[in-house]
């Protein structure tokens, strides 16, 4: 039924605007084509400046009453988003000042040089100068911010220092996997085809398989992973090793001003160094809820919009506290035989130990 409403109404306004041009006409037949095509111009004219007040009134109003609720609202949470930050701001001072002074000279132009039969037009088809200059200075400029862009993506993409943390980040079918470097601070060797998304969901090579031609790399057995939530720490560098197990996807990490694409089969890289824990962004931002947020910034199926992870950085201590109370994910899908015999240990012993006394007890009985 309200199918059939909107449709009702699309035809309904289609009609209206065909017999308001249909009116239009017989008004322009009646006056004289001359004389109606004046009055629309000068009224066209009129609306072009109302159309300017208005518009600019409205850009300004959307922006006061919108902009708290973006990420410009507050600093980046990290010290390289500070320099997308710094990136973003001249980028818009630039083409704010250019928007606002073409539309405004659009606009006016338009109402001032409208027709006038006292006013003859003036043929101007070319002028070098102009062209030069309207050529060249964007250019210029465009060109400056790439340099600016460039140098930035370069900066995030390198090395990251030897005090940083190594994390993988994996995209999947709509969640995201990572893995810890253990005590040996190496990542272990993978593969695809042993990957099993209950046990191994990264296809760590815990065993050989004479099939595929795998040894087990020992590097995979200390290795931690998790899912969904991933701990970095204050003020110290981390990197991210990023990966995907199906489709693109691209990590987005909004709060610190970071993003990548997650490639499946081509690993890509990205460091930051995070400024508040998530217990001080609470507080700056009173909201005891919030979270940093890692979301999937790639169309990649028809889950992508549930496709959100947590960033929780925390302090030094915390984190090691939190790491400490890890299982490596070799432990979980083949757990320690020599607790069960152990186990078993215990009641023999303690039969040992009867036995020896019960014999004591007999000696003394016999000698009595």
């Amino acid at each position: 039924m309200s199918m059939f409403f909107t449709i009702a109404v699309i035809v309904l306004v289609f009609l209206v605007i065909f017999q308001i041009a249909k009116a239009s006409e017989y008004v322009s037949v009646l006056k004289g084509e001359e004389k109606s095509r004046a009055q629309a111009n000068k009224l066209n004219g009129f609306f072009m400046i109302a159309f300017l007040v208005l518009g600019l009134i409205g850009v300004y109003w959307c922006n006061k009453l919108l902009f708290h609720k973006t990420l410009l609202a507050r600093e980046a949470s990290s010290i390289q988003g500070e320099r997308v930050d710094s990136m973003l701001w001249v980028t818009l001072i630039i083409t704010g000042v250019v928007f606002f002074l073409t539309q405004i000279a659009l606009f006016a132009f338009a109402y001032k040089f409208q027709e006038n039969p006292k006013r003859k037009a003036f043929y101007f088809p070319h002028n070098n100068t102009m062209e030069l200059i309207w050529t060249v200075v964007p250019a210029i400029t465009l060109t400056i911010l790439v340099v600016i862009g460039l140098r930035n993506w370069f900066f995030f993409t390198s090395e990251a220092p030897q005090n940083a943390l190594h994390i993988e980040v994996t995209g999947k079918q709509f969640g995201w996997i990572f893995r810890y470097p253990g005590h040996d601070n190496n990542f272990g060797k993978k593969y695809f085809r042993v990957i099993d998304a209950a046990s191994n969901p990264l296809g760590l090579i815990w065993q050989d398989n004479a099939g595929l031609k795998l040894k087990d790399d020992p590097a995979t057995h200390d290795d931690i992973v998790t899912e969904q939530t991933v701990y970095v720490v204050k003020n110290r560098p981390v990197q991210f090793i990023i990966n995907s197990r199906d489709v693109i996807h691209d990590v987005g990490l909004p709060e610190f001003r970071m993003k990548m694409d997650a490639v499946p089969g081509t690993p890509t890289t990205m460091w930051f160094t995070p400024k508040f824990t998530t217990k001080e962004m609470k507080e700056r931002t009173g909201n005891p809820d919030f979270q940093y947020e890692i979301s999937c910034d790639q169309m990649c199926g028809n889950g992508h919009y549930s496709m959100k992870g947590v960033v929780e950085v925390v302090t030094q201590e915390e984190y090691d506290l939190w790491l400490a109370k890890q299982k490596p994910s070799y432990l979980s899908a083949f757990p320690p035989a020599e607790a069960k015999p152990a186990a078993a240990a215990a009641p023999a012993a303690d039969s040992a130990k009867t036995a020896k006394a019960t014999g004591a007890a007999a000696t003394d009985k016999t000698k009595i």
